[in-house]
């Protein structure tokens, strides 16, 4: 196992800044994610770290030692790609032992001996002697990784491995991937623009935005106390609801008001005084005000269906105020028309506050302030 530290790492292109003086620890033999919107970075980063990329400033350490010029091969990691890289003219065999000579030497025996051993751990043992033309998209991804497995890395880096697979097989895969970390435990770093991935898979999850990591924290960390408005509305599906709202302190509660929405929360004059601040709400804390009879909820917020999607599970709102379209996540097997009217109530102590103007997350009703969150934003 490994343990990976960056140092204000900042890489340039051209012009262009990819990574904007980013500082993150990696524990040994931890599985953390990077997920972020495309062009955010993650790729570079995982590349930077690899040796792939150099870095323009910052330095990379994996267990103390600075790796900044330290070729590829001799940072002891392996990488698995979006596009697996596989030689179509190769076998499956011989795809995962190809270079394998350049990180040591071995036997014939020996090598024989750790393809069976990845084989069967990956479940590749019969596709061994096939062609990657004659794999599936799920298997080709074994055999991708049963040749980083083959090198015995301190280090395993994944970048969007998943990808091209279908959905099936992705949620098939993630499982397959959780239970090879716990065998393997080697640390992880795991690229994915998708959150269900990052949040299934991850110890802790690193999201970036524009060349920087916005938090890292747990994944149900990241849910309930997002450390900014961009975290906020990246984590959960269907994204979080935002909008302007005025609030007021008062004998150590907090009232939120906007339009027909209103309610009081559990706060403290000494972490938010009052004033314009953005309000956050998950449509799964919004209920039909006739589900949530008995609970002490917000006041009732008149809404005007403009679109509802089944999900099978539940049913998701389109409903709006006349200013503000809120998604409200209801039980399912209901059934709503275009211009319906619903009568929605909120939870208040699932709200969430931000500065208007910076985004960052200022009060988590039910959490307290987020002052300790882990932000490393620059």
């Amino acid at each position: 196992m490994s343990r990976v530290e960056l140092n204000t790492l900042r890489k340039e292109f051209g012009e262009t800044t990819a990574l904007d003086g980013i500082t993150l620890s990696v524990a040994d033999g931890e599985f953390l994610v990077l997920v972020g919107p495309s062009g955010c970075g993650k790729s570079t980063l995982l590349r930077t770290i690899s040796g792939l990329e150099t870095q323009t400033a910052g330095d990379i350490s994996v267990d103390g030692e600075i790796v900044n010029t330290t070729p590829p091969k001799e940072r002891g990691v392996a990488m698995v790609f979006q596009n697996y890289a596989l030689y179509p003219h190769m076998s499956a065999r011989r795809n995962m032992t190809f270079g394998l000579g350049s990180h040591g030497s071995f036997t014939d025996d020996e090598i024989a001996q750790m393809v069976s051993e990845v084989a069967a751990t990956l479940g590749i043992g019969e596709l061994l002697d096939r062609r990657p033309g004659e794999l599936s998209g799920g298997e080709k991804q074994r055999v991708a990784m049963g040749r980083a497995l083959l090198r015995e890395p301190e280090l395993f880096l994944l970048d969007e491995p998943l990808s091209n697979l279908d959905a099936k097989l992705r949620d098939e895969m993630r499982t397959e991937l959780t239970h090879l970390h716990d065998e393997i435990d080697a640390t992880t770093i795991y690229v994915t623009h998708d959150q269900t991935e990052a949040l299934t898979l991850g110890d802790r999850v690193a999201v970036m935005n524009n060349g920087q990591i916005e938090q890292v924290d747990p994944p149900q960390q990241l849910y309930d106390v997002p450390a900014s408005q961009f975290v906020a509305e990246f984590i959960g599906s269907p994204q979080m609801n935002l909008f302007e709202g005025n609030v007021t302190a008062t004998n150590g509660r907090l009232h939120v008001e906007r339009g027909r929405f209103s309610t009081t929360v559990p706060g403290s004059p000494q972490t938010v005084d009052g004033g314009r601040f953005t309000v956050g709400v998950r449509p799964e804390d919004l209920y039909l005000a006739d589900e949530a009879a008995g609970q002490q909820y917000s006041d009732p917020c008149e809404l005007r269906v403009e679109l509802s999607e089944t999900l099978g599970d539940s049913v998701v709102l389109y409903a709006t105020d006349g200013e503000t379209t809120f998604r409200v996540r209801t039980g399912a097997r209901q059934q709503f028309g275009t211009g319906d009217v619903v009568s929605v109530v909120a939870d208040p102590e699932r709200l969430h506050l931000f500065d208007t103007d910076t985004g960052v997350a200022v009060y988590h009703s039910g959490t307290g302030p987020p002052a300790a969150r882990a932000v490393t934003r620059q």
